[in-house]
């Protein structure tokens, strides 16, 4: 019992020796320098924890479906796992990014506060000005930005949008790379990167969200037999199904649906796969070459070669997915 008295007399000792040395130095000339110090290291402290905290979750939630679907890259997710793993992945990576925006900001903002008025003692009535000049500001001037963060919170939290997805926004094609409070970036296919404010986005086009389909159409004379012809698109889609490159893409197996549309010297023909959001563009021009060489075979054994003329009429593609990124450590 001894020893415990004396450690605690001990730790009262000194910590009153400590507060002692504080009020020193707080009464001193260097009590004002001190005070903004503390508050900028309690600021740079507050928010170390805070943001590892946040990025802590972010990895968890990540290696969590790392482990239970056996990659080591968060790219492989979109070939290794569910559709809802991959979505889960994403939204936790905007999300991270979104609050450890929001907390430097809102930290920054309160350790400048409180260094002004530390070093302003008597600036109490300036700060009623300030404020007052502030809530007016954000009734008139600053409804942009306070619509910003807002929209930019509810982008990642409704899953609208996540880093790496392949989105459309506005004229805008391409891959997100960071969701902010205020701006989101977005990388189109020639490199260039987008910063579109949040309060601009009220439509969003997602290509990677849950399924993506593949569509190639091709064009063959009006004079083939078009029973003839679909039979050949059919035999050269389904061999993909048959490859283990393409099967764990495919979520269906490819189909011929048809005839698309009708011309005097021309039928075009529809041949769709459904895949998995990150491969349809890789799905799509796999279709195209085996169509164009099943069909080149065949006009070479029952049609004039000059006949079989392969016209791919398929939409303009989005990029490519890229690998996704943690907001933080990986």
């Amino acid at each position: 019992m001894d020893g415990i008295e004396d450690l605690e007399t001990t730790a009262v000792t000194w910590w009153a020796a400590v507060a002692g040395w504080f009020d020193w130095l707080f009464a001193s000339g260097w009590g004002i320098p001190a005070k903004i110090v503390l508050v900028i290291a309690g600021a740079i402290l507050v928010r170390w924890v805070l943001l590892r905290m946040i990025h802590r979750s972010v990895r968890q939630v990540v290696a969590g479906v790392k482990t239970r679907y056996q990659v080591k890259d968060t790219g492989q997710l979109t070939a290794a796992s569910p559709i809802s793993a991959v979505r889960r992945v994403r939204r936790t990576q905007s999300l991270g990014r979104v609050f450890s925006n929001a907390v430097t900001t809102g930290i920054a903002v309160v350790a400048i506060l409180l260094v002004v008025w530390i070093a302003f003692p008597g600036a109490t009535a300036g700060f009623a000005l300030i404020t007052a000049a502030l809530g007016a500001g954000l009734g008139f001037g600053a409804q942009g930005i306070v619509k910003d963060i807002l929209n930019g919170i509810f982008l990642a939290i409704e899953d609208q949008l996540g880093i790496g997805d392949v989105v459309t926004i506005g004229e805008t094609v391409g891959v997100v790379e960071d969701v902010g409070i205020r701006t989101t970036r977005v990388r189109d296919v020639h490199g260039t990167l987008w910063f579109i404010r949040n309060a601009e986005i009220d439509r969003v086009g997602n290509q990677s969200h849950g399924w993506a389909r593949a569509i190639v159409d091709y064009a063959v004379p009006a004079t083939v037999d078009v029973d003839e012809v679909r039979r050949i698109l059919t035999e050269a889609a389904t061999s993909l199904r048959g490859e283990s490159r393409w099967k764990q893409v495919l979520l269906e197996p490819p189909e011929v649906w048809g005839i698309q549309s009708v011309a005097p010297d021309a039928i075009v023909l529809r041949t769709v796969a459904r895949t998995r959001t990150s491969a349809k563009d890789d799905v799509a021009r796999e279709l195209r070459a085996r169509i164009k060489r099943a069909l080149d075979q065949a006009g070479a054994a029952r049609y004039p070669v000059q006949e079989l003329r392969v016209v791919d009429t398929t939409e303009v593609e989005a990029p490519p997915a890229v690998p996704d990124e943690p907001a933080g450590e990986d």
